[in-house]
């Protein structure tokens, strides 16, 4: 089975690099960028994990957590959140809202394609 990573940034730059690693990593990969688009796309596409930036036009990443966990589609999902953001506070908002882990960019391909394999329970 592959696995299918939806990846949401309002930066053209970090999706083309995210479906790019996540591609080459053998996974498929849709791409919105922001968060309402986000929502709306992990509705139809059901992905496996989830990877947020936090700050988007629309809806924020906060947002898209919040939203996704109390949604009827498959809320126990992994949520990643990536962004240049670091600071404690940000994180512990991140996990209250339901988010399973953070990763601040600039990313690490290997790294970023690790920690997708470990919450899905993906082989490679």
């Amino acid at each position: 089975m592959t696995i299918k990573v939806l990846a949401i940034d309002d930066s053209r730059t970090i999706r083309s690099l995210m479906q790019k690693v996540m591609q080459d990593a053998g996974f498929s990969c849709v791409c919105a960028d922001d968060g309402v688009q986000g929502v709306a796309m992990f509705a139809a596409e059901r992905p496996d994990v989830v990877i947020t930036d936090i700050n988007m036009p629309n809806l924020d990443g906060y947002g898209v957590i919040a939203t996704i966990r109390r949604g009827e589609v498959n809320r126990a999902v992994p949520i990643l959140v990536l962004t240049t953001e670091s600071a404690d506070h940000l994180k512990a908002r991140a996990r209250e809202a339901g988010a399973t882990g953070w990763i601040v960019k600039p990313f690490d391909d290997a790294a970023i394609v690790s920690v997708v394999r470990r919450v899905t329970g993906a082989r490679g």
